[in-house]
């Protein structure tokens, strides 16, 4: 019997039907619950020698929700611990669109982790001003909401800027920055702000809010992330590198494709 044309369409259809169903439970069930450790060394501009090797361990975009529970993100905090950073940093987006029955879930299951340096978080899109940041001081993690802190490791001063998701003018970042030290490190939810840092000559952001497009296709690749300067990874604009986290959760769809959920290990390397 001869093969039509509409049959051959029809089995093609049919097979990306079936392809696309597959990688869709594969995301479901498997891929977000596989956590990783992604060790990148980052390249900061005058970073000074005695801060060369400082491991920061670095969390965001937990999500803790229906689909994130909070054992899943005690987990995700003992797996940190296990690395032994020097520094603590959480990224924002703790819950989904503000969700106050996780609020508390979410900042107790990360209670436990610490580090010799502090552990310090900025708020994302998704939290509140008020609740969220109030449970994760609660718990010992300090919170910078447009704000800046000043450490001392071994032996050199470290500022540490944290702005709110909102907080996206140059003009109302640079305050912050003002008097700062030449090591300071911007915590920014958002990968768009490294046009601010750049111009403000920041060397180091560290970022999440794209998941790494959470869903990375073959050949397009993270179409969803695609507005951003840097979607995961290590991205440089003039003399500011960023690091930006694929994140632990999702959001929208509870799947994930070729970006497994990750905690990131970061090693300062002097430029």
């Amino acid at each position: 019997m001869a093969v039509t044309r509409r049959a051959v369409l029809k089995g093609a259809v049919a097979a990306a039907a079936g392809a696309i169903a597959a990688a869709g439970g594969y995301g479901y069930f498997d891929e977000r619950h596989q956590l990783v450790v992604t060790y990148s060394d980052l390249p900061v501009d005058r970073l000074p020698a005695a801060l060369n090797g400082l491991r920061i361990g670095f969390i965001t975009d937990l999500h803790c929700s229906r689909w994130v529970t909070a054992d899943a993100v005690h987990r995700v905090a003992t797996r940190l611990n296990e690395e032994h950073p020097d520094l603590v940093i959480l990224g924002g987006d703790y819950v989904t669109w503000g969700d106050r029955q996780y609020v508390h879930p979410s900042a107790e299951a990360l209670s436990s982790l610490s580090a010799p340096h502090g552990v310090f978080g900025i708020l994302g899109n998704h939290d509140d001003d008020r609740d969220m940041p109030a449970a994760l001081v609660s718990r010992h993690i300090s919170v910078l909401r447009d704000a800046r802190t000043r450490l001392r490791i071994n032996g050199e001063v470290v500022d540490l800027v944290g702005i709110r998701f909102w907080t996206k003018r140059q003009a109302d970042i640079a305050p912050l920055i003002r008097s700062a030290s030449e090591t300071t490190f911007l915590l920014a939810h958002d990968p768009r702000r490294l046009n601010e840092a750049a111009a403000l000559k920041v060397p180091l952001v560290l970022s999440g809010h794209t998941h790494g497009g959470q869903v990375v296709l073959p050949i397009a690749g993270a179409v969803a992330a695609q507005k951003f300067p840097v979607v995961a990874g290590i991205g440089r604009r003039d003399r500011t590198t960023m690091f930006v986290s694929r994140g632990v959760g999702t959001v929208y769809v509870p799947i994930r494709i070729n970006c497994p959920p990750e905690v990131a290990v970061l090693t300062l390397k002097s430029v």
